[in-house]
Order: C-alpha cells, then structure tokens, then sequence
C-alpha cells in the first residue's frame, strides 16, 4: 500500500469519527447531572482536604505525647539536656545549697563550737575573747565552700546520670499528672508543677561526705520542690494532653487517609495535591506560631526567684524540641510534595523546568552514546518500564520518611533529593529500541503510555 493510499484511509476514518461525535451529543439533563455531579465531588474534595490540613498540626503533636512523653526512655532522652544546662543546674544549685546549709544550721553550730572554745582554760585571755566574732566569717566561709561544692558536682557526668535516674523514677508520676493525678515525685497544686529534688539532694550529701566534709552526714532525708511551672494553663495542658494521648498514633493516619481522598475525589488532582502539600505547611507554621506563644507565656510564668528567663526558656525549648523537629519535618515534606505537583503542571515555568531537564538529561546520554558507551537491552527494558520504575522509586522515597524513627527536615531533603537523582537516572538509562528492534517493545510502549 503506498504512502498517498494510507492517507487517504486516515482521512476517511477521521471524517467517519467526527461524524459519529457531531451525532452522539448529549442531552441538556445529562450535563446538568453531570454538572451536579462535579460539583459535589468538588465539595467533597476541599472539605476532605480542608479537614486533613486542619489535623496535621494535631497530628504532630499527637505523635510526640503518645511517644515522647509517655515512653519512659523517649522522656528521659528529652529531659537528659537539661542536667548539663547551666541555668538549671545553677537554679537546681541554689535549691539544693539552701537545702544543705538550713538542715546543717552552719552559723549556730559555727558560735557554739566557737563559745566552748573560749571557755577554755587554757587559752590565753585575747584569744578567748576573739573566738567568738570569727562566727560570721567561718559560716560564711563553710557556706561558700559548701556551695561550691554543690555547683561541681551539679555539673559533673555523675550528675547527668543521676538526673537520668531521678527523670525515669519520676516518669511514671509525670504521666499522671499530665492525666490529672497527683502525688508523688512530681505533683500539681495549684496550677503548680513541682520536682522533688530528695534524691537529687541525697547524691550531693554522699558526695560531701566522701569528699571529706562529713558534718553533710547529719542532713536528714528532705523533700525539697523546685518549681518547673506556675500557670493556670496545667490544668488546660492535662486536658490536651489526654485528649493527644487517647488519639497518639491514629491521627496521622485518619488525616492522611482524608488528604489522599480528598485527592482523589478532585477533577484536577494534581492541583488537589499542590494545595493540599501547602495547606499541611502553613499548618505546620501556624503549630510553629502557636509554640512560640506557648514559651512566652511559659517564661512569663516561670516561678519568681527560682528559674531566670533563660533557664526557663531552655527547659521548654528542651521539653518540645522533638515536636519541633517533627513539625519542620512535616512542614518540609508538604513543601517537597507542593514542589513535585507545581513541576508536574502546566505552567510555563514548570514545562520549561522539565524540558530543561529533559535536554540536559538528552544531551549526557547522547554525549555518552558519541564516546561509545551503550545500555543495550537494560536501556531498552528501562524504557519499556519507565511509569512502574518512577513509581516505585518515590514509593521506596515515602517508605524510608515513614520508617525513618525521628525524620527530620534535613531526612527529607536528603530523601527527595535521592529520589530526584534516581529519576533522573531512569530517564537516562531509558533508550528507546531501534527501528530493527521495534516491534513488541513499541506496541508495549505505546500501549502503556511509559513515556507519559
């Protein structure tokens, strides 16, 4: 059959087809309904949508109460930075050393010693009638010595592992009162978080005592607070708390099965997506607003003469630092994903994205093909497979953010990045067959559609 023929035969079955078009319109009830019907599906679509962005910052932080603060080793993981901050171990000193020194009462026992001192016979008139005014001195002199010591062992490793110790005891009367219970190492009165520093106050007399200074032996067992938090906002945390902590792990799940419908019910599920990756974003910032408001009012609360501004925004910047982590974390993977659906559009911009990509990429492989170098049949299987190999590697991407223990922003550029290289290195490899070879493979090919 000759060229001019087969045209003409082409032209014939597309005169044919508009034909059987022009004569197969549908009816004005027909568009009316299915004008409802998209309409609905949009409805659908953007309040699935709407409700997932709105979870995802629950999300987050639904994740961090039911496994930072409620796994023993995860909280004291958490709390750990805080023994080697020197504004807590310098507030934690001061309770301590005033702790110590009242249950020693340095000055009376310094003026008795020094009064029956002076009562002996022995002593020359002058010094008898000196010992008592080296009272003042001596306390004050026992004090700082006993403070100073207080201080080096609140910043040595002995320290840090004694306060791993006293965190893990004091763990579980931590979760009860974040679920409203009391008593214990850990109790709420009053809108008031206190830390019974007993144990704490135990190490640092066994310290004294094999140090050499053994009057710390008489120091009886004491419990000593120290006020972490003085707010009326304990008792509204314990309520989020238990309300976080009975959703814990199911969140993150209900609003990414609620985004993924809400894409998939969209007419235009591309931009259903890129909206849907932004939304998740700005409520990650919106999270990120609500924790910077949170430390403010923390720090203004803090208790008078106990915490500076400084220890106190440490230990809440130490507290939420995981939370932090896994909303940057999140906020990065909805901007990735934004990112990857905006590339995939039609906009100017993003074709030209992709078709610099496409020529740069054309112009490697056939810089590669001059100097001698062939895929062969691996570049023909990977040209066939194209689609299922794109897939399957940003499916292995989400797998590695999803298994990944604590992901954070950073995990997830170094993830879409690989991912990014091992599309590019599909679309090098994929060699089309030669006209030779080009019977199965293109019918396969078209039919697929792996070059769309």
């Amino acid at each position: 059959m000759s060229d001019a023929n087969e045209i003409e035969r082409l032209r014939a079955q597309v005169a044919e087809l508009e034909a059987q078009l022009a004569a197969s319109k549908p009816s004005p009830p027909r568009q009316v309904e299915a004008g409802r019907g998209s309409a609905w599906r949009a409805v659908s679509s953007a309040i699935l949508i709407t409700i997932a962005c709105l979870l995802a910052p629950l999300s987050v932080a639904s994740v961090w109460a039911s496994n930072v603060l409620s796994d023993t080793d995860q909280y004291v993981e958490t709390v750990a930075p805080l023994a080697r901050d020197p504004a807590v171990q310098s507030a934690v000193a001061d309770e301590v050393s005033s702790a110590v020194l009242e249950s020693l009462d340095l000055k009376g026992i310094t003026t008795d010693a020094l009064e029956a001192l002076s009562q002996q016979q022995n002593l020359p008139p002058r010094v008898a009638a000196a010992l008592p005014a080296l009272a003042v001195p001596l306390t004050n002199g026992v004090e700082n010595f006993t403070r100073d010591q207080i201080n080096n062992i609140l910043a040595s490793p002995q320290f840090a592992e004694v306060w791993d110790q006293v965190n893990r005891a004091a763990h579980e009367q931590v979760v009860k009162l974040l679920e409203g219970n009391q008593g214990g190492a850990v109790s709420a009165q009053d809108n008031t978080i206190t830390l019974n520093l007993g144990p704490v106050i135990q190490q640092v007399k066994d310290r004294l005592v094999a140090q050499g200074f053994t009057l710390a032996a008489r120091v009886p067992t004491v419990d000593r607070s120290f006020v972490l938090v003085q707010s009326d906002a304990v008792t509204k945390a314990q309520g989020f708390y238990r309300l976080l902590n009975l959703l814990g792990a199911w969140l993150p799940v209900i609003a990414l099965v609620l985004l993924a419908a809400g894409v998939a019910l969209a007419r235009d599920r591309r931009r259903a997506l890129f909206r849907g990756a932004l939304g998740v974003a700005s409520a990650m910032v919106v999270l990120g607003v609500g924790l910077t408001i949170a430390r403010t009012l923390y720090v203004g609360s803090r208790p008078a003469g106990i915490l500076t501004e400084e220890g106190a925004g440490n230990v809440f910047d130490t507290l939420v630092r995981f939370l932090r982590t896994g909303l940057r974390a999140t906020a990065v993977l909805g901007l990735v994903a934004a990112l990857a659906a905006f590339l995939a559009g039609p906009s100017t911009a993003a074709v030209r994205t992709r078709s610099g990509l496409q020529r740069g990429i054309g112009s490697l492989r056939g810089g590669a093909e001059a100097a001698g170098w062939q895929t062969g049949r691996i570049g023909t299987w990977t040209y066939a497979h194209k689609r299922a190999l794109r897939i399957s590697a940003v499916i292995a991407g989400g797998l590695v953010v999803m298994f990944w223990t604590r992901p954070t922003g950073w995990v997830i550029v170094t993830t879409a990045l690989i991912v990014a290289l091992v599309l590019g290195l599909i679309e090098f490899l994929g060699h089309p067959p030669t006209p030779a070879a080009a019977g199965p493979v293109d019918t396969y090919h078209r039919g697929s559609g792996a070059d769309s």
